[in-house]
């Protein structure tokens, strides 16, 4: 099957027709639809297929237990209303690279894999890359089994609900220690390609970021009837950090977004006595997002004071610096490049992913497509048919030089 009856057959998947954009969260029924598209790719092709522990799904061409395997994937939940590419896109042009290899007449002298990481982007539960967290011994069956979605559904019942056994999740260094090189094909975040004329780039790193949580807690009280100098309005102070981010991470070149808020009691005619807001940032280097962080909650809680309003700030998630393996991203790099022929752009990434994760534990590498319009995690995401088909094309070279010595 080419790439393109792929992408067709997953197009639909999970998009909602209003927005155009995508809601396939973990654990739902299109996320249920697409590891069932992901388990007849496996099938369609003869590889052996399997769900781990975590719920992560496995294409398997070779022996699983021998050792030393070459893995490539990604993902395929979204963020909501995201575009079709994040994700997808890798999962997609695996299944092609594998077939083009195939084509090639390729002679593989290592296992290979395709996988599906579940729940990368945290949409539902609040936590990215939890398959692949869980899988690396970053998340706890404990933890996992305290998240919990807008409904206060937990991770664990949706997952019983889908058929999976959330009593066996947890670490699975046994299945790590089989993989020899995990390379992670991805659509750019951001316009570095499009900007240098490059089809295919390789990742460098991945910039360290984090979620925090901004609580400002005042007084509820009548919108109509409470004189402005007897309020403790907490959105004040919370607007005033939302512009107070933005010029931070203008002075730190770097990023700082106030993405999500909930509000109590969120009635249009009441004061809210608590503004929730989760700030995500992100950096290139530890010590500038450090620094980032630290004008930010200063200056947040300079503002809570003034309207006298409390604030807590809690972290609730963190990921440090990611630097890929240096030897296989310069093998990445040797192999596009023809031996130096051609020079292939290596390029670091403020976005995180499942390569990312498991780059502690084996070594880790990405691939990188261009995005013409650089807009990511909105309907607007694309990748032309030509630099999709120069992705699979590298994937199957590099997979080649890696798989098949």
């Amino acid at each position: 099957m080419s790439f393109h009856s792929m992408w067709a057959e997953l197009l639909p998947i999970g998009r909602d027709s209003a927005s155009g954009g995508y809601r396939r969260y973990a654990w739902t029924g299109a996320d249920a639809d697409c590891r069932a598209w992901f388990r007849q790719q496996a099938e369609s092709r003869g590889l052996a297929y399997e769900v781990d522990r975590n719920g992560n799904q496995w294409a398997w061409l070779g022996d699983p237990q021998a050792g030393d395997a070459v893995v490539t994937g990604s993902h395929l939940d979204s963020v909501p209303d995201g575009g079709a590419f994040d994700g997808p896109l890798g999962v997609v042009s695996s299944f092609a690279a594998l077939d083009e290899l195939r084509d090639r007449g390729a002679q593989f002298t290592r296992p290979l894999a395709v996988v599906n990481f579940g729940d990368e982007e945290g949409a539902r539960f609040g936590l990215a890359c939890v398959g692949s967290r869980l899988t690396a011994g970053q998340l706890t069956r404990e933890q996992a089994h305290r998240l919990t979605d807008g409904d206060g559904v937990t991770l664990a019942r949706a997952m019983e609900a889908a058929g999976h056994d959330p009593d066996a999740i947890g670490a699975d260094p046994e299945r790590l220690a089989r993989i020899g090189a995990f390379v992670e094909l991805h659509v750019e975040q951001g316009r570095a390609l499009d900007l240098s004329g490059d089809a295919v780039g390789v990742a460098s790193a991945i910039w360290p970021h984090g979620r925090w949580r901004f609580d400002f807690r005042g007084e509820a009280n009548h919108a109509g009837t409470t004189r402005l100098t007897d309020r403790r309005d907490p959105m004040l102070p919370y607007a005033e950090t939302v512009l107070a981010a933005r010029r931070e991470a203008e002075l730190a070149g770097a990023v700082a977004t106030f993405g999500k808020i909930a509000v109590e009691p969120n009635g249009v005619n009441a004061i809210p006595s608590l503004v929730r807001g989760w700030l995500d940032s992100r950096a290139p280097g530890q010590d500038t997002l450090d620094t980032l962080l630290a004008g930010i909650e200063k200056a947040a809680r300079e503002y809570a004071d003034a309207h006298g309003v409390d604030l807590d700030v809690v972290r609730e998630s963190f990921t440090p610096v990611v630097e890929f393996d240096h030897a296989l991203r310069d093998e990445l790099a040797r192999l596009l490049g023809h031996d130096g022929d051609l020079t292939v752009p290596v390029l670091g990434t403020g976005a995180g992913h499942d390569a990312g994760i498991l780059s502690g534990s084996i070594p880790t590498a990405m691939l990188f497509v261009r995005n013409p319009t650089g807009v990511s995690h909105s309907p607007a995401e694309s990748a032309t048919e030509d630099d999709c088909v120069a992705g699979v094309h590298a994937l199957a070279d590099v997979l080649e030089g890696l798989a098949c010595r």
